[in-house]
């Protein structure tokens, strides 16, 4: 059924692989080159503005990201269904009109999600 994808997704996913495998071994060489040039030099002085580990101060957004793009998936799966429920006498004849209104919907709802999770994330980070 989906035989179009296999070959793509699976070379997709090969290139991927050995492309984090390359980037963890260069990263690692230009780590333990920052080390050596650091040498003597490092007292714990220097990291005192750098590191945060407080959780308050430094708030993630991503469960809010994730949340509102599943959400507008859902509400953009939704709205579709109920287009393509009305309209299905003479506008969906043809297969490609309705895959097409159910891609645009996902995809706008899904940015509409994203977009309202910037703006409340923006509007947290003002009021600190």
């Amino acid at each position: 059924m989906l035989d179009f994808i296999m070959v793509p997704l699976v070379c997709g996913i090969f290139v991927l692989g050995f492309y984090k495998l390359f980037e963890l071994f260069i990263c690692k060489k230009e780590r333990l080159l920052i080390i050596e040039k650091m040498g003597e030099k490092f007292t714990p002085d220097m990291l005192e503005h750098k590191l945060n580990f407080s959780s308050i101060g430094n708030m993630s957004f991503s469960a809010l990201k994730f949340g509102c793009l599943f959400m507008g998936f859902g509400l953009g799966l939704l709205a579709a269904f109920a287009i393509h429920y009305n309209f299905e006498d003479f506008l969906f004849k043809k297969w490609e009109i309705q895959t097409t209104v159910y891609g645009a919907s996902v995809l706008l709802f899904g940015g509409l999600g994203l977009l309202i999770a910037f703006l409340i994330e923006l509007n947290i980070n003002k009021n600190k």
